[in-house]
């Protein structure tokens, strides 16, 4: 059999599931439905018999957050320097060769050296890079998919963004050029004159350019945890990312209200106030004590006193806060996949821990709910790679601060049947590939029967990094077998006529 032949038996064969496994990868969001939950108006509870109004649609959300956790960039750390040579065990051969001559040189433990040290080495070293390579692209894949199918009006990688904080500047630097140029390529870091300005204040949807920027949320691994956090690691992050503690608000400006609004403190009556949205970032790693840097630790929890607790009874009524931290909030073992643990340095110092202490958390949660009836929050965070959804909740004889904490699910009858008022915790499953690949939706509306804001949330897994890898392999191959197929089959044709030509030659 001809290899023309072969080579093209083989691509008709292999070129439709090549066809079927490249759709399902580049257009898996609208395939698996990876999109933004809708925005859906609350139904009055009663009706009267025969005058039942249809089901009210959903329309698209005017707040979309497209929330991505933990994607953990390595570097070349474990790599040899970039300038280093490829056999360095060669280049002592030569040398000694040189120096001593080829008598009495021992060549078998020197060519042994060589195949047991220089060649794994390097072949380490290109599976290191190439494994680099590739996860870089992995994770753009799924940023550029969902981002393309989802339209969101806003983006937060929450924390982890790199994979130690115990790395040089140099190697920072690199990461995130990886993590601009290659992973979220075609993204922004938020200005610094947003970050930096406090209270800010733009219209929900006037810039577009909130489209392409990303809220970047400091996490452990990018600063570190409360006992190494210092100021080279927050002034590094800053530069590349953005501030860890800032705040900004969007206020929707074609919403119409009553005339008056009481307040949540008594029977002031106040104007009608537009309603927005309170995006938080918040850098939770050193909230807790021992902390190795106070002065850094009182920061950030002026900022969240500032921020979290309703600085006087005129705040806006109609407002919603979007806290965005990386560590979750303390919760009772079995919640989630982490359970509760906490180590330090031996000096002193927090240098591990799964959620924040009890006492931290209590304290957030009571700021967010300090407006009691008119308290509207919603928490996403990162660092449980496993994710999970938590209700955090306290009942009215516990009095305010005994905090529970159920599973969000679970605690729908509870909220339900007795009236339960809390907060909605979403720590977002790890992007990586070894987590499947997650994006978490997260959308906002506002509500104009019950008039506050609403929020329901969503998410979608691509897959193991192995599926990227598989499919583009497979069809390189398949590719291969075509373009193979076609060139044996030009030089067969060509060949077969240079051959006819010889022989007719050879009679003459």
């Amino acid at each position: 059999m001809r290899l023309s032949v072969l080579c093209l038996a083989l691509f008709r064969f292999l070129a439709p599931p090549a066809v079927i496994f490249t759709l399902l990868l580049y257009f898996y969001a609208p395939l698996f439905d990876c999109s933004f939950p809708v925005a859906r108006r609350t139904v009055p509870g009663c009706s009267i018999p025969g005058q039942e109004r249809n089901r009210i649609p959903g329309e698209t959300a005017p707040f979309r957050l497209l929330a991505f956790g933990d994607p953990q960039l390595e570097g070349d750390t474990s790599l040899p320097p970039p300038d280093a040579p490829i056999f360095p065990r060669v280049n002592e051969l030569v040398w000694r060769v040189r120096n001593g001559g080829l008598g009495g040189f021992a060549w078998k433990d020197a060519v042994s050296e060589v195949v047991r040290h220089d060649i794994p080495r390097h072949l380490y070293a290109f599976r290191k890079r190439l494994d680099l390579w590739g996860n870089d692209l992995y994770l753009a894949h799924i940023y550029r998919t969902v981002y393309w199918w989802s339209q969101p009006t806003h983006v937060v990688v929450l924390g982890d963004l790199l994979g130690s904080q115990w790395i040089g500047d140099e190697e920072f630097k690199r990461r995130s050029e990886r993590f601009w140029k290659r992973v979220f390529k075609g993204a922004e870091r938020v200005p610094r004159a947003i970050t930096d300005s406090g209270g800010r204040v733009e219209v929900l949807r006037e810039d577009d350019r909130w489209e392409r920027r990303i809220i970047a949320v400091a996490g452990n691994h990018d600063i570190g945890y409360a006992g190494d956090i210092d100021e080279g690691r927050i002034k590094r992050f800053e530069e590349m990312y953005g501030n860890v503690n800032w705040d900004i608000r969007f206020k929707l400006d074609n919403v119409s209200l009553e005339a008056k609004k009481r307040t949540p403190f008594g029977s002031q009556q106040l104007a009608p106030q537009q309603p927005e949205l309170h995006i938080v970032v918040l850098n939770t790693m050193n909230l807790d004590s021992p902390a190795k840097n106070l002065e850094l630790q009182q920061q950030s929890r002026d900022f969240a006193e500032s921020q979290v607790f309703p600085s006087d009874t005129a705040r806006n009524p109609n407002s919603a806060t979007i806290l965005l931290t990386h560590i979750p909030l303390h919760k009772p073992n079995g919640v989630c996949v982490d359970s509760e643990y906490i180590d330090w340095f031996p000096e002193g110092g927090i240098k591990e821990q799964n959620f924040l202490l009890r006492g931290s958390s209590d304290y957030l949660l009571n700021g967010l709910t300090a407006l009691g009836e008119h308290s509207n929050a919603i928490i996403l965070n990162g660092h449980d790679h496993e994710g999970c959804d938590t209700y955090h909740y306290h009942r009215g004889e516990d009095g305010p601060g005994a905090w529970e904490a159920k599973h969000y699910a679970f605690a729908r009858d509870e909220r339900q049947t007795e009236g339960l008022t809390g907060i909605r915790e979403i720590t977002v499953r790890s992007m990586m590939g070894s987590f499947y690949g997650n994006t978490g939706f997260l959308s906002g509306w506002w509500d104009k029967e019950e008039e506050r804001w609403r929020f329901e949330y969503a998410s979608c897994t691509f897959g193991v990094q192995h599926v990227w890898w598989g499919v583009h392999v497979f069809d390189l191959v398949v590719g291969g077998l075509g373009v193979a197929g076609v060139g044996f089959a030009v030089w067969e044709v060509f060949g077969e006529d240079d051959e006819g030509e010889e022989k007719k030659l050879k009679k003459a």
